[in-house]
């Protein structure tokens, strides 16, 4: 017998108006995978590059797309080893996986996943492993902050860069963040101990002159454009640089100062949610949700997410089922 779900597929690349809601088969896990009823899943900039076809290699489609899951294990294959059927799970689908979350149930390699915090919603945990691996990735891994360090991070009230201030306090920096005034009552009560509104506010002035010159060890910039660039006045020698976007603008004055450039991108996301859901459970970290949308409203989320609007802070979830 051939089971069903529902599925929002994209059926072409292109806007939001590419998807199409379909009832689909029902996939069913393989060895080392479990089937995972999908609760919630959520928008990130990767899911509107992979639905507008920006991303190689292209999708085959139809395609169901959507990086991020929070749900329950229904089935386990052969040889899984640290799930069991109940467990409620979390994770990042890999950016070369055919396979995505905007639908009911969805396969997933058990090396990929990790138990959801106890004390988040599935709603809460849908926003959590690409913005926040992807940040755990920057900050601890690359940049490798530590106690009493200075970090900027732009973009503060944004879906990364929410996560990323509190990481960087969960490690013991003085945080420094861009984002619009409306904002500065978000990032600061997230951890945040300087806001900058980068539409009235010159950061590099601001910064210089409360480092007293010295500037930041770390900057992160999470915004499209010459932000890491235009960064490089305000980050001390020997410092860091680390970017999610593309790189525009002159780089070459980080070689006098002798500052480290990292290009992030997730992958093995498993001890890196592993390591959130500590820092989760002891209150640490807080996801921002500025918006939910059910499944069959995939398209209008991923609407505002681009329209990006100052009513657009943290992530913005998709409600699945469960």
């Amino acid at each position: 017998m051939t089971f069903l779900m529902k599925a929002l597929m994209i059926t072409n690349f292109g806007g939001p108006e590419v998807f199409v809601q379909r009832e689909v088969e029902k996939p069913t896990p393989g060895k080392n995978q479990v089937l995972v009823k999908v609760c919630a899943s959520s928008v990130n900039p990767a899911d509107c590059g992979v639905r507008r076809g920006l991303f190689p290699p292209r999708r085959e489609l139809p395609a169901i797309i959507g990086f991020d899951v929070s749900g329950v294990i229904e089935a386990v294959g052969e040889n899984v080893q640290d799930y069991k059927v109940g467990d409620e799970v979390y994770y990042a689908i890999g950016h070369f996986d055919n396979s995505g979350a905007y639908a009911e149930y969805h396969v997933a390699n058990e090396s990929i996943i990790a138990k959801k915090p106890v004390n988040l919603s599935h709603t809460q945990a849908a926003s959590v492993p690409v913005a926040g691996g992807t940040a755990w990735t920057a900050l601890i891994d690359k940049a490798n902050i530590k106690v009493g360090e200075t970090v900027l991070i732009h973009g503060g009230a944004g879906g990364v860069g929410s996560f990323a201030i509190q990481i960087a306090k969960a490690a013991g920096a003085y945080v420094y963040t861009t984002c619009g005034r409306y904002d500065f009552d978000l990032v600061k009560s997230i951890g945040a101990d300087r806001a900058i509104d980068y539409h009235s506010e010159n950061f590099i002035d601001i910064i210089m002159r409360e480092t007293h010159g010295e500037g930041v060890d770390v900057t992160f910039s999470t915004v499209a454009g010459e932000l890491l660039a235009k960064s490089l006045p305000v980050i001390k020698f020997d410092g860091r640089g680390v970017t999610v976007t593309g790189i525009q603008g002159d780089l070459n004055p980080a070689i006098a100062k002798n500052i480290t450039i990292h290009f992030v991108h997730l992958d093995n996301p498993r001890p890196k949610l592993e390591a959130l859901k500590t820092l989760i459970e002891r209150d640490q970290i807080n996801p921002v949700i500025g918006m939910t949308f059910p499944l069959d409203r995939v398209a209008q989320a991923h609407q505002k997410f681009e329209e990006r609007g100052k009513d657009v802070r943290g992530k913005i979830v998709i409600q699945v089922s469960c």
